[in-house]
């Protein structure tokens, strides 16, 4: 059974921030399945995911155009239009972010980011500047869910796991949280990481609205 909740562990992609690659290439593809077979069978998140892990934008590129130079346009887009492929900030996270830090609660966070895309993000979203301590995998030379990287947070951090609530939407991720110690919440979205959040008295429940009286 986990202690009281003090710390709190935040993913960012999928969580706080809305990426998925068919934002931009919609706009490339006008058949939806030209579009999924590009980006599952090329530029694969098996492939993105080395970018996660420390290889380079450049590199990668390299790579995949050896490959695949046919699709040389698209390619050569993942990430020359990167910033194509964000829907922006997931509103209700952010709230959530915003009044854990209001009430005092150390906030981290644990990325699978590509280190040289994380500097743009952090031109793009202000509050990642809220965070106590962000570990970014590209940074580090792994990726969730090598409990390696969690134990990178933990040493730089000297949060206890039994203490700690990790919210993340992969549900591996989580596993190797909870086998961490962890208290872990797979994130669906804002309202539903709300209620988790209240059930571990880390927020309240919001206050029911009221029509005025005419």
């Amino acid at each position: 059974m986990a202690g009281t909740i003090e710390t709190v562990v935040f993913d960012i992609g999928g969580v706080l921030i809305d990426w998925d690659p068919r934002y931009l290439y919609r706009k490339i593809f006008d058949d939806e399945s030209e579009m999924e077979h590009f980006l599952t069978e090329i530029a694969t998140l098996e492939w993105h995911s080395e970018q996660d892990r420390g290889r380079t934008m450049k590199e990668a590129t390299e790579i995949l155009l050896s490959e695949h130079p046919e699709h040389e346009p698209e390619i050569s887009a993942f990430y020359g239009r990167w910033p194509e492929m964000f829907g922006g900030p997931i509103s209700g996270t952010v709230d959530i972010l915003r009044e854990l830090r209001d009430r005092g609660y150390p906030i981290h966070a644990l990325t699978n980011y590509s280190a040289e895309a994380f500097v743009l993000a952090r031109q793009d979203f202000d509050f990642l500047e809220w965070f106590d301590q962000i570990v970014v995998s590209g940074e580090e030379g792994m990726i969730k869910p090598d409990k390696n990287l969690y134990a990178v947070l933990i040493d730089r951090t000297g949060l206890d796991p039994a203490t700690t609530v990790f919210i993340d939407d992969s549900h591996p991720n989580v596993a190797a949280a909870q086998e961490l110690g962890f208290t872990a919440i797979a994130f669906e979205n804002p309202e539903l990481l709300h209620e988790e959040l209240v059930k571990l008295n880390l927020l309240n429940e919001s206050p029911e609205r009221t029509t005025p009286d005419a």
